[in-house]
């Protein structure tokens, strides 16, 4: 099992380095062919873990000590257990459709820059293995600078573009704010507790050696991590400006990867997050803050990947509302109903803009229903499933973090069923938009639209019968279900509270919500089945279609004055005093070379001169030393 374990992760890597260090050898089919090929052996391995889990609980792989010391140890140590042989899972599977489906539309690349795509995003899946299979803080913190890298690398894939240059550094510097809090959470538990293994970490004797202050401080610290990762207010904006990657990027980073850390790192550390109400209350404001944030953002966009970027902002929203409120296993079961769906809607995108040769503003679209069957069916089933209608996948995971929300609170449910029906009416105006309607892009356009090759619709058709499907892991008991992933988690989480409502009261918590999103699609539909939006006319039309004005808020507050402090730390200090401090003594030091160098006179008699003077100044001073040493102790003693 230990070798099992390391190979899930090791091949991900042997394929980074492979294409990585063969970019200019191999042939594209090679390439694309071993980097599936490693993501895919990874699957199957993890299959095995996750059956091996079912039948013999949680195993822990030691493989070294990679920091020993006297006073701390930190093992590299990987655990499988309910929680990461889930999201072992859903990496390596969705990863290996994303994979697949990058070896036909990045066809058009280059061999080198083919190959560097396809090692770039093993390099992406390793790390997000070691995030979730690592048995402490330090090592799940490695791999979550590694995605935050590959993310920094493939946003800014095409780097000949400035702009999406500058969508990657947004995205590495926001991420290494909320980085920081992260590290310093690592810090106060080492400080405090001398260890960062989930083991000792969380366990009622740490939790003892714990104040509230530290137990507050620390969980405030790692959600601040959290919110860089997984696009919280206020560090959600480079999410939205990640688009400039590829899309099959899109959907890795946005579905089932690098944005759900934060959701895994707080499951992880529930006994804290626990035991600090006081964060639980951040954190699900804030959640749900971002979820009714992003909403109202995607109703106005027209970019097909700015709308999903925006919903994978607000269904993060949700889930962060999920853990807020306690519901960690809704949260995780909304994280995997949400790569399914999520990967389809991005996918199903890429397969548009490649049609539409590269054209991503969906008022020029229209009418692809019958020129893109698979794409229109599969993108249908995903806006079904994330808007929340029954039987699909969304519905359950949703309705558990509405439920729990109304037990909490009735304003957390309020505020997120506001948000479902927008969530409902937003993705129907983007799939009537797109497939409804009349065509409205050019006549070459229209003439080189055709269905996506089968390397790309087959990931499209499997997703789709997963977000069709997947909510089977989770259906409550009050429908007759047992609630699968529930009970899996529950040596982790916890088992879920769902005692606290009465059957009625979910049934109609369920029947509202459910009809004020179907309400909420019908409107969409029957709006923008034969048009779409113009420019915005209203205030609140361009407001939101502007982003609230956010970048602009943070540009202005942050941005501006931090160039121009440090435009002044460069012109000012940095030249003036810290140049000229260094350049005024090598200043002082030629002009006291060239004074001293007139002593040099070639006179004979001055040298002379000179020499007498010295031995009657080392005559004074040898029979006048104490008297010269007392006179400079009084003098100093003196000031």
């Amino acid at each position: 099992m230990k070798i099992i374990i390391g190979l899930i992760v090791l091949f991900p890597l042997v394929g980074f380095l492979f294409n990585g260090l063969g970019r200019n050898i191999w042939s594209k089919k090679t390439i694309a062919s071993i980097a599936t090929g490693a993501v895919l052996t990874s699957f199957l391995a993890s299959i095995f873990a996750f059956m091996q889990v079912g039948t013999n609980g949680a195993f822990t792989a030691h493989y070294f000590d990679f920091i020993n010391t006297a006073s701390i140890k930190i093992p590299f140590d990987f655990k499988v257990d309910a929680l990461s042989s889930l999201f072992l899972l859903v990496i390596t599977g969705v990863g290996t459709l994303i994979h697949l489906y990058s070896s036909a539309y990045m066809k058009d690349e280059e061999a080198p820059h083919y190959a560097r795509y396809f090692a770039y995003l093993n390099l992406f899946i390793f790390s997000m293995l070691l995030l979730v299979l690592g048995d402490n803080y330090v090592i799940m913190f490695i791999g979550w600078e590694g995605v935050g890298l590959c993310s920094y690398l493939l946003i800014g894939y095409w780097f000949t573009n400035a702009t999406y240059n500058y969508a990657a550094k947004k995205a590495f510097i926001m991420n290494r704010i909320g980085d920081l809090g992260f590290l310093l959470a690592i810090f106060w538990l080492v400080v405090k507790l001398g260890t960062v293994s989930y083991g000792s970490v969380l366990t009622a004797e740490s939790l003892a050696k714990l104040s509230t202050t530290d137990i507050t401080a620390i969980t405030l610290l790692l959600f601040v991590g959290a919110m860089g990762k997984s696009a919280q207010i206020p560090l959600y904006t480079w999410l939205p400006d990640a688009m400039a990657g590829p899309t099959p990027v899109s959907a890795l980073i946005h579905a089932a990867t690098m944005v759900t850390a934060g959701i895994y790192m707080i499951t992880r550390s529930n006994i804290l997050f626990s035991a600090s109400e006081f964060t639980q209350h951040v954190v699900a404001i804030v959640g749900i803050s971002t979820a009714l944030l992003a909403a109202t953002i995607a109703i106005k966009q027209n970019d097909i990947k700015k709308v999903l970027a925006y919903s994978t902002v607000s269904q993060l929203g949700y889930m962060f509302l999920g853990l807020g409120v306690g519901a960690y296993s809704g949260a995780v079961f909304h994280v995997i109903t949400h790569a399914f769906f999520k990967a389809l809607l991005f996918l199903g995108a890429g397969s548009v803009i490649h049609a539409m040769d590269h054209e991503q503003d969906i008022r020029k679209m229209g009418g692809l229903k019958s020129k893109l069957p698979i794409t229109h069916i599969t993108f249908l089933i995903g806006c079904i499933a994330i808007a929340g209608v029954p039987p699909f996948s969304g519905f359950f995971s949703k309705d558990e973090i509405l439920a729990a929300a109304f037990a909490k609170s009735p304003i957390y449910w309020v505020l997120g069923v506001i948000g479902a029906a927008m969530t409902a009416f937003y993705m129907f105006r983007l799939y009537a938009t797109t497939f409804l309607g009349q065509f409205r892009g050019t006549h070459d356009q229209e003439h080189h639209l055709h269905e996506s090759p089968f390397a790309m619709t087959l990931p499209l058709i499997l997703l789709a019968v997963a977000s069709a499907i997947a909510g089977a892991i989770g259906v409550p008991e009050l429908m007759g279900g047992h609630h699968w992933l529930s009970h899996q988690l529950a040596p982790i989480v916890g088992e879920a509270k769902e005692a606290e409502l009465g059957a009625s009261t979910e049934w109609a918590l369920m029947a509202v919500s459910v009809s004020i999103a179907v309400i909420a699609l019908l409107i969409a539909l029957s709006i923008y089945r034969k048009k779409a939006d113009g420019e915005p006319q209203t205030a609140l039309g361009k407001f939101l279609y502007n982003k609230w004005y956010i970048d602009e808020l943070y540009e202005t507050v942050i941005l501006n004055p931090l160039n121009k402090f440090a435009g002044f730390l460069k012109e000012v200090v940095e030249k003036n005093i810290i140049d000229g401090a260094v350049n005024g003594t090598g200043k002082l030091v030629q002009y006291s070379a060239r004074q001293i160098r007139l002593l040099q006179s070639g006179q004979v008699g001055y040298y002379i001169l000179f020499m007498v003077l010295s031995m009657i100044l080392l005559f004074i001073i040898w029979f006048n030393d104490m008297a010269i040493l007392r006179f400079f102790f009084q003098l100093t003693h003196k000031f």
